[in-house]
Parts: C-alpha cells; structure tokens; sequence
C-alpha cells in the first residue's frame, strides 16, 4: 500500500531548503548534510555518507530542490517516507510545468529489464515491472488517491550543492494520470524515503535522517545523518517494526510502528490493544508517512476516539452538525469557531502510546481550518483524525501535520523511531538555518 501522494488537497506548503554541506558525500567519515525548510502558502554508493541538508518542499507533501543530470537540471520533488522510487516528469503534457529532459542529460542511462536492478530490486512495487518494445525495464505506480504514473527505470546523477550520486536508479515516467493536475503541476516528480532498496535514502547509504517541521513561523530542518546537537534532549524511541513473510496488506518497506492505544487527556479509550495489531492478512498497520497530511486510524479506533473527543469538548466547541460535510471524506467531526476568534479555545490533549513512547497532539494541531468554508460569522474547523474505512485503507497512518514541531529520527541502523517535541523554527535558527 503505497499512500504517499495521497491526500492532496487545496493547501500546499512549500518547503525551500537551503544546503550548507559539512562534508562531502564521499568521505568515509559519518557526517551530517543539514538543510534549512520554509514553508508558505500557495493554491491548493556503498560508502557511509555523512548527514545532509537537503531542500524539500510541502503541499500535503514536502518537496525538495535538487539538481540533476550532466549538466544539471534543476527539479522539485515530493518528499514522501511512503515511496520507494523516485520518479521525474520526463514528458511534456498540458498539466506538466516541470520536467527532466533525458536528452540533455549525457549521465543518463536506461535500466534494461535483463539487468539486476530490474530483476531484484523492484520486488517491492505494488505493480510488477515489465519489459517495454525496446526491452527496458517499464514500471507502473500508482498511489491511493487514484493517481499514477508509467515510464521507465533509469540512472542519473543526482546532486544537492556540490555533492553528487552518480548513477542513483529512478523512474523516467512519460505519462500519468492525477486526481489532482493542478498540484502536481507544480512538481517535477516525486523522491522516495522508504526503507526499499531503491528508494533515496538506501541509495544514498545513510542510515539515519530526521526532519522537523515547523507550525509557527513555516521554516524547518531536513537532516542527512546523526543529530548530535547539544540542544536537542533526549528522544523517545519505540520499534520499527518488520515483516519478513510477505502479506497482501502489508507494506513491508514502509516506516511501521506499533500503535499500542490512544488517550484524550487523561481518559485511554477502553479498547483491547488486539485492534491496534495487524491481522493475518497484514491489514492494521501503523505507518508514519510525510507524503499524508493528517493521520487516519481504522473505522472502530476513530469511534471511540471521536465519541470520546465530543464528550470532552462538549460546552467548549459547536459542533457543526451537517452530517453531509466530511472533509477530504474521511474527517467527518467538525465544528464551528467564530471568525473574530484569534486562537481556539482550550483543547484536550490526544497522545497516540506506542511502544516505549508516546506523541501528543494538542492545541492547534488538534483542529484544522477549512479553506473557504464559512457559515455566516463563523469559520469551519475539522478534527485532524479521518476515518481510514471511509476512505478504503485498511492502515493507521501518522500525517506530518501531527508531527509539526517534533524532531522526528529514522534511525535504520538500530531499526527505530525516535522524536522529542521542539521548537522547530528555534532549531532553524541554532543550525544557522534561519531566514
């Protein structure tokens, strides 16, 4: 199940990340590759590297600036821990205004489907890879809003600043389908931050990276590498969890945790932690993903969750109550909050408890405003949890948008998750990242 691109919607916040590189790619000694984020609002290898700053940018998805091919080219890309490959727009179209011309590149070069790399390493696509007319290795992926793209594997030279990955596999993708054009008009592809041999971060060889975003003032890190900074306390950490038999519902390269229950407040929701845990179909999963907005738990944990939230802020928020407004059509709890209000009212805390560790979600990440939508004086804000049946996904998944002002680390080499709460705009500017 692959759900990064899904959950495109209307706001797109674009994270400009500058690199400072404080060593090269090809030193044998671990080092960090540090970059500064920015958001803002618009419509809708085998050799150790050291930690990166990489530019990504966001839009319900974090998007990074780099170059590639010889002579480079610059392109933007889709941040997404849900993918694998990375893919670029190598064909014109009326909705595409950005892209990768090959042509112009003389580093590049097309996988044949005879090679390894096509035979091996793509056993983890949702849609087997197949040999076109000219005997290249062709891949299909798609994604779970309805959206794909087709092409072909290739290699080229990617490269942030003045550190390049010769020969990094990714997809030449000449067509495609999307649920939303227009928003993806604004991206050259996408760059996949999986645990899949191919994806960016494996190819890259780094076995850590963190990020942080920011809700408060949109600037942000993106991190290549250890976080050794004195001011960064302690992180909570909890398992990554891994699947070695292979199971219809699972992603076995996606970041999966084990959600263990949930509390509002001091209240946990009087559920049996069986339901948290993947049935023998691999259905029930945890996955932490940037590419997802908000995060989305399955149709029982999002009654009881819901139910209990309603009770807790009962006199303190209005409910809407038009049974007929779901947004994104998985978040069905919204409420009207006056237009004239500068913050919202108090709000209880919802912790999701992992193993070993938990996350708070409070205050404002708690409540999302609608764009556009008012009833007379009043704006229309919606619960930040969805309903994952509502929307056919058979996952919990973590959205970035609770992990705003979290320093999160995918720590690979001890197969772990681990995040402390900071001020993220605060770390920009300790990293010397700030505007």
């Amino acid at each position: 199940m692959d759900l990064g691109k899904f959950v495109m919607q209307v706001l797109f916040f674009c994270f400009c990340m500058l690199v400072q590189l404080n060593s090269c790619y090809c030193s044998k000694k671990e080092s960090s590759i540090l970059l500064t984020l920015k958001a803002q609002h618009i419509s809708s290898m085998s050799i150790p590297k050291a930690p990166n700053r990489v530019a990504f940018h966001h839009n319900v998805s974090l998007t990074v600036s780099l170059t590639v091919g010889s002579p480079p080219q610059q392109v933007t890309m889709v941040l997404d821990t849900g993918s694998e490959l990375s893919w670029l727009h190598c064909n014109r179209t009326p909705n595409t205004l950005s892209l990768f011309n090959p042509q112009l590149s003389t580093s590049y070069s097309p996988v044949p489907c005879s090679s390894p790399t096509c035979r091996t390493r793509t056993r983890d696509f949702t849609v087997p890879v197949s040999c076109d007319p000219k005997n290249l290795c062709h891949a299909i992926l798609s994604y779970a809003d309805a959206s794909s793209v087709e092409g072909n594997l290739a290699t080229d030279t990617f490269a942030v600043e003045n550190s390049s990955m010769p020969g990094l596999v990714f997809g030449s993708m000449d067509s495609g389908s999307s649920s939303t054009p227009e928003e993806d008009a604004k991206t050259t592809g996408l760059i996949g931050m999986n645990r899949g041999s191919l994806s960016f971060v494996s190819q890259m060889g780094f076995r850590q990276f963190s990020y942080c975003i920011s809700g408060r003032d949109s600037s942000g890190v993106l991190l290549f590498g250890a976080a050794n900074f004195p001011w960064l306390g302690p992180l909570k950490y909890t398992p990554l969890i891994q699947m070695s038999t292979p199971l219809p519902y699972f992603d076995r390269v996606a970041y999966t945790v084990q959600l263990e229950g949930i509390k509002v407040s001091d209240t946990v929701l009087p559920l049996p932690k069986s339901v948290f845990v993947p049935d023998h179909t691999g259905a029930g999963q945890t996955m932490v993903d940037s590419g997802t907005q908000f995060t989305f738990l399955l149709g029982p944990v999002y009654t009881a969750l819901k139910n209990e939230f309603v009770k807790q802020t009962r006199g303190v928020l209005r409910l809407l109550n038009e049974p007929n407004f779901v947004f994104q059509g998985a978040m069905d709890l919204c409420y009207l909050v006056e237009l004239s209000r500068a913050t919202l009212p108090p709000l209880p805390a919802v912790a999701l408890m992992f193993q070993g560790a938990e996350m708070s979600v409070a205050g404002e990440k708690l409540l999302y405003k609608v764009p556009g939508a008012t009833r007379g004086t009043d704006g229309i804000y919606c619960f930040t949890f969805g309903n994952s049946d509502l929307l056919g996904i058979e996952a919990y998944v973590i959205g970035h948008h609770h992990q705003q002002n979290i320093w999160v680390e995918f720590d690979l080499a001890q197969s772990r998750l681990g995040w402390a709460e900071v001020r993220c705009d605060l770390a920009s500017q300790r990293l010397g990242l700030g505007h």
